[in-house]
């Protein structure tokens, strides 16, 4: 019996070390083909820009509003980014944010996780843009904050596989549970936030993207 014990025990701990490898690497793989087919189109220096500048506000808003845990201005910012300018430049927008942000933040394994959140929110934003879904702003609305809440779900992932054992669907549950105040901050700040700035940053972005074929959804 306790040799099957010990056998049980080093088979759960390979178990998560192994999970602690193949993540972070699935993680960069969803990423890679974004990056890849952004480049595939040529994109020209104009087409860099808004995502440059807009990754460069969440990240600065993100550090602004860091004395308030969860709450800030980046989900929008990047939501917005990805109707204006579609699925590539949302999710971009979403990841470099991500990663600049942690610049003044501080790097770690979490960063992976957020990158591919914040690249995936954007991302989302733009696909519901061009379906039409976002005329209706109560949908719109509540995207941002359902965003919130699944970011932060998502983000509890890299803390269990990172520091929790035995995994388990208590371990899950109770994560989540433990989380949710800061959850419900992050949806209801990007709620806020899309109410505020969605209307005249949107105008102003189609504005330019019209006049100088900045992203030009024909060359998608």
């Amino acid at each position: 019996y306790k040799r099957q014990g010990w056998r049980s025990c080093a088979m759960e701990l390979c178990t998560e070390s192994i999970l602690k490898v193949i993540v972070p690497v699935v993680l960069i793989l969803v990423q890679i083909p974004f990056f890849i087919a952004f480049e595939m189109k040529k994109p020209k220096p104009r087409d860099l820009m808004p995502i440059a500048v807009l990754s460069v506000i969440g990240a600065l808003g993100r550090a602004v509003f860091a004395v308030i845990p969860s709450f800030n201005p980046n989900s929008a910012v990047v939501i917005i980014a990805g109707m204006q300018f579609g699925p590539l430049a949302g999710f971009l927008t979403g990841s470099l944010s991500a990663l600049a942000s942690n610049m003044l933040l501080g790097q770690g394994p979490w960063t992976l996780w957020q990158m591919t959140a914040w690249g995936m929110m954007g991302c989302f934003a733009g696909v519901f843009q061009r379906t039409g879904i976002f005329k209706h702003r109560v949908l719109l609305y509540s995207y941002g904050f359902l965003s919130g809440i699944l970011f932060g779900w998502f983000m509890n992932l890299q803390y269990l596989i990172g520091y929790v054992y035995p995994l388990t669907m208590g371990a899950v549950i109770a994560s989540c549970v433990a989380s949710i105040t800061f959850d419900l901050a992050h949806g209801i700040s990007t709620l806020i936030f899309l109410f505020i700035l969605e209307r005249p940053w949107g105008k102003k972005l189609k504005r330019l993207k019209v006049k100088y074929g900045i992203l030009d959804i024909r060359r998608e």
